[in-house]
């Protein structure tokens, strides 16, 4: 049952209302957003209706399989965004190279204020199988002065956000957004077309039950995350043990139930892959700001993800992140020496 029958759009300006110098053009392109991933939402649910199942036959710059529906997620945001003229440029996943935007003014003032990294359909290798996925976006006032965006821009610490989010594709749409006070949660009613208010200042609990990692990596992890997850699952009722597997393979699945619920997202480095295989700017920075704002840590085991200095656009981490106190104990396994 709703609480109140607050729409997203009316939350963004009450928001923007508690900053005396707000200008309205970030309420604007979270305004943009909105409605890029409410199109988006409408194929993914007739996605098998009108042929956007299954691979366009093409990769991307990762060197994974593009689905049509990435493809067609992509395409969306881009145009949504290239329009909205509050951006100077977009960074996106699916692309090799950021896009620059053509810089638009009002009379004599320049309206390309910020720069958009987004990954448009996170979780998309469970599309197929109707298995929630969703849309991550984060974004940052440029640093250059003017014209189109540049890789300076793009190029930021996680620190530097002002606001971040994900849209989740399941059993209904849901948006989660953030602009440093809070977080709050949409669900969008299909029979009216709006998000409407359903989760208000959401904190993640401290300490959780529950851990989500892929165990089919065992093998490869180092000793120090074998002898945690070995924790996790001993029989220690004092300690609260063992803890519960909840492991969808969605990052923005598994992360938005822990938000809720409390509990422990780990995707490590490994002996193939030390760092991962999770983006920073696309996925791991947008949720850290999220987290944090809730209440919880977002780690890549040694230091804190939002401190990260980029180096690459498409630059991987480890990333440990939900409640608080699990992280840090995750983080005393990973550093013993």
């Amino acid at each position: 049952m709703l609480k109140k029958f607050t729409t997203l759009y009316r939350h963004i300006i009450d928001e923007e209302r508690k900053y005396p110098d707000a200008t309205g053009e970030l309420s604007d392109l979270l305004a943009d957003i909105a409605l890029a991933c409410k199109i988006i939402s409408l194929e993914v649910n007739r996605a098998g209706l009108i042929d956007l199942m299954g691979l366009t036959g093409n990769e991307n710059v990762h060197g994974e399989q593009v689905k049509k529906l990435d493809e067609y997620a992509h395409d969306t945001l881009v145009k949504a965004m290239e329009v909205s003229g509050h951006l100077c440029a977009i960074a996106s996943e699916e692309s090799e190279d950021f896009i620059p935007v053509k810089e638009k003014f009002m009379g004599e003032r320049p309206l390309s204020k910020y720069i958009i990294h987004f990954d448009p359909l996170d979780g998309s290798s469970n599309i197929d199988a109707n298995i929630s996925i969703g849309t991550i976006f984060s974004i940052y006032k440029r640093v250059s002065k003017s014209g189109p965006g540049t890789l300076e821009d793009c190029l930021q610490q996680g620190i530097n956000q002002v606001a971040a989010g994900y849209v989740i594709y399941g059993s209904s749409t849901i948006m989660v957004y953030t602009t440093g006070r809070g977080v709050h949660g949409f669900t969008l009613d299909p029979t009216v077309g709006e998000f409407l208010l359903f989760y208000e200042n959401i904190q993640i609990p401290k300490r959780s039950k529950t851990y989500s990692i892929n165990e089919g990596n065992y093998s490869k992890w180092s000793t120090g995350l074998q002898n945690y997850i070995n924790e996790l699952k001993s029989d220690n009722k004092e300690a609260g043990r063992p803890y519960s597997a909840r492991y969808v393979g969605s990052l923005v699945a598994d992360f938005h139930r822990n938000l809720l619920y409390g509990g422990l997202f780990m995707y490590p480095g490994d002996n193939r892959n030390p760092k991962g295989k999770l983006r920073l700017l696309y996925e791991a920075n947008p949720l850290a700001m999220i987290v944090e704002q809730a209440g919880g840590r977002a780690s890549s085991g040694s230091e804190r993800i939002l401190e990260i200095v980029p180096l690459d656009l498409h630059q991987k981490t480890p990333l440990f992140i939900g409640s608080e106190e699990d992280v840090l104990e995750a983080e005393k396994f990973l550093n013993l020496k």
